[in-house]
């Protein structure tokens, strides 16, 4: 197995960029990045400690406090954001390797999503013409005039997962940077790169110091990230256990938070709908980033009587997968992003082998392949909505077939989760998709496909998360609100 290599796929891997500089750690601690599919050392970053926090979000406190950034005008703030797209553009090659290489998505598709993300910065930098920044209002207990003015929160702390790092980032500090916020990017210790990137190109572009600054630490310190009375609000993608963790803490300092987490989705499958071309959908969604997606469609409901035609079509269309490299042009999906991750993985699949489950497909290593952490795609038929491996995210290739007895069972299934992130009706009849769309109880609902979209909104119900990203209301949580009652009107408003 030939994986791509990059020799030096971070130019300052020893250092942390802070107020605007490369900046040395205030410790030899290091985090070894691991590439999913050798097993091999990919790379070697410095890993921050408390001292090194401390520094980040004093620089942004600062850079917000008394520096340019929140002063300048929207439309001056924009032309650093379309400088960021285009340096992500510019370095297409660079991010796709360094994706496929820490987490395992297939190169193909990493090349195609860059040039998608840098369009949300440009989204974003479009705003600063089109959104109402201010908007006038007539007081009805005194005063001439009132103005409500939206301004930056202030200083946000960024927690970026492993899985899909540089879209995450997009999500969070476009929005936040073209509120006037300044940020402290906290990386995932598995897959760093893409932040140190951003890193160089706020560096290129001369972005005032403190408006980003870039380190990767463990729990604890970011942790530490979360408990600042100097941080604003916190925004944060990953699973449910960290999201709470999070939140209770903001909760404590009545912090402003944003917490996009895990899901359980349902596909929703109705009679008229064929079940080979759902099975063709589902299969293709289920593999991409080897199920490591925190929207994937995990739990396949159909009616009981067309229950083992699913399972057999879902395992007939898994065992053309092709398992394997992910720079391998032919290579289908990947391997999972750690060992960690496989571990778990396959303790759900023994889970749902012995909750009665039938195992129907895949379940194990792949036999061809002795390096990386793979898994077969798994299909599981006969599930009950109470096993384990229909209440909880796995986050990885395994599906669960659910039988229903009826479309109103088939959506009280779907509905009964503590999840709510995304969902999925399949069936031809476009209003019928309408009627049970408004009754799942989801953040999106797609129709006859997985469909997520963040240029429209992406967030979830219930403990998928609180907040959205995505399109305007994505930057509304990076904005407080401000009136302002006049007795006569400033010269200002003309």
């Amino acid at each position: 197995m030939a994986s791509a290599t990059t020799d030096d796929p971070i130019a300052y891997p020893n250092h942390f960029f802070i107020d605007g500089d490369w900046v040395s750690p205030s410790s030899d601690s290091v985090i070894d990045v691991i590439n999913p599919t050798t097993e091999e050392l990919y790379c070697r970053i410095a890993e921050a400690q408390e001292a090194d926090m401390v520094k980040a979000i004093a620089a942004a406190r600062e850079a917000f406090d008394n520096g340019p950034w929140p002063r300048m005008t929207h439309a001056e703030r924009a032309q650093y954001l379309e400088a960021i797209a285009a340096g992500i553009n510019k370095r297409i090659e660079a991010l796709g390797d360094i994706w496929t290489s820490q987490v395992g998505v297939l190169r193909r598709a990493a090349k195609y999503a860059v040039p998608g993300i840098a369009s949300t910065w440009e989204y974003y930098a479009g705003l600063a013409e089109s959104y109402a920044w201010q908007e006038q209002r007539k007081p009805s207990a005194g005063g001439e005039i009132a103005l409500v003015v939206r301004e930056p929160v202030g200083v946000v702390g960024a927690i970026i997962p492993w899985n899909a790092p540089l879209a995450m980032i997009a999500n969070k500090l476009a929005p936040a940077l073209i509120a006037g916020c300044t940020v402290i990017l906290k990386a995932s210790p598995e897959a760093p790169g893409e932040a140190y990137i951003m890193a160089e190109i706020a560096k290129e572009i001369g972005l005032p110091p403190g408006v980003i600054n870039v380190l990767t630490a463990d729990r604890h310190v970011s942790e530490s990230l979360v408990r600042s009375g100097d941080v604003d609000k916190i925004t944060f993608t990953g699973s449910t256990a960290a999201g709470r963790r999070i939140g209770s803490l903001c909760g404590e300092r009545i912090a402003r938070c944003t917490l996009e987490l895990g899901g359980k989705s349902a596909a929703v499958i109705l009679d008229d709908y064929d079940i080979q071309t759902a099975a063709n959908t589902i299969t293709g969604a289920a593999c991409f980033l080897t199920g490591q997606v925190c929207s994937s469609l995990t739990r396949i409901i159909v009616s009981r009587s067309r229950h083992d035609d699913m399972v057999e079509a879902l395992g007939a269309a898994f065992a053309k997968i092709s398992i394997g490299d992910p720079f391998d042009k032919a290579t289908m999906m990947g391997p999972l992003a750690t060992s960690r991750q496989r571990d778990r993985v396959e303790g759900f699949i023994d889970s749902g082998v012995a909750d009665g489950a039938t195992l129907a497909a895949g379940g194990k290593r792949p036999s061809n392949l002795d390096r990386g952490f793979f898994i077969e795609p798994t299909v599981f038929g006969n599930v009950d909505n109470n096993m384990t491996i229909a209440r909880e995210e796995i986050f990885g290739p395994v599906l669960s077939v659910i039988p229903a007895d009826d479309e109103e069972h088939a959506i009280e299934i779907a509905n009964d989760s503590i999840y709510g992130l995304n969902s999925s009706v399949f069936t031809n009849d476009v209003d019928r998709a309408d009627s049970v769309a408004r009754v799942l109880r989801a953040g999106t609902v797609g129709h006859n496909s997985f469909r997520t979209d963040s240029s429209v909104l992406f967030g979830g119900f219930k403990r998928s998360g609180i907040g959205r990203e995505g399109n305007i209301e994505g930057l509304q949580p990076y904005l407080e609100l401000k009136a302002i009652i006049y007795d006569k009107q400033p010269s200002s408003l003309g």
